[in-house]
């Protein structure tokens, strides 16, 4: 039997747009995120909440809020209803949309979050964006892997070689991570200092 005349076949691979309420805070990290690595802004926030949903350090941060149980990534988190709705609480100060498009399986996890946060997706999706992204482990793990993308293997190697150096020889408790790393190149780009590629070429041959 031949299926009726203009029915569409919905694609198995086809995206969820979920468009969440950030601060601007927020908002200008994504960006800078973006803006740093050469990655669009939609995907970059698809990465961080693709990331943020599996890590246990996110969820579990997160479960204080949790008013339904809830099961993710085999762990099951309990829920109390006599916590506070988050639904109607926003983030202080001027806010904006972001608009991110996810992949049917993570849409599905955000549902199940927003299940257990008894909020909307778009509520839980900006909770878990914060989350993420106040995460350290997070931020040094995404800029890592970016740059084992834009540099060749040498220049990787000296680079970790660099960092061990700074914070072995470094007076003060702070270490440089990949993250402190990221808003020093972010700074230099924004400068007029060419690619990441060529900041990170810059920041080698001054430490050596």
């Amino acid at each position: 039997m031949q299926a009726e005349k203009g029915t569409r076949k919905v694609r198995s691979d086809k995206k969820r747009e979920v468009q969440p309420t950030i601060s601007i805070e927020l908002k200008e990290a994504i960006y800078r995120l973006s803006y740093i690595t050469n990655t669009p802004v939609k995907d970059v926030a698809e990465r961080i909440c693709e990331d943020g949903i599996l890590s246990r350090k996110v969820i579990e941060g997160l479960s204080q809020y949790f008013r339904r149980s809830v099961r993710l990534k085999n762990t099951m988190y309990m829920g109390d209803l006599e916590r506070p709705t988050i639904q109607r609480k926003f983030p202080a100060g001027h806010t904006e949309r972001i608009g991110i498009r996810f992949k049917q399986h993570t849409f599905e996890n955000i549902s199940a979050l927003a299940y257990a946060l008894d909020c909307t997706p778009s509520r839980a999706t900006s909770l878990l964006l914060e989350a993420s992204l106040h995460d350290s482990d997070f931020i040094n793990k995404y800029f890592h892997d970016h740059l084992k993308q834009v540099l060749d293997e040498r220049r990787m190697a000296e680079l970790k070689k660099v960092l061990k150096y700074i914070n072995t020889n470094n007076p003060y408790d702070e270490k440089l991570s990949w993250g402190l790393l990221l808003s020093y190149l972010y700074e230099e780009i924004k400068d007029g200092a060419g690619t990441v590629s060529e900041s990170i070429t810059t920041f080698i041959n001054k430490w050596r």
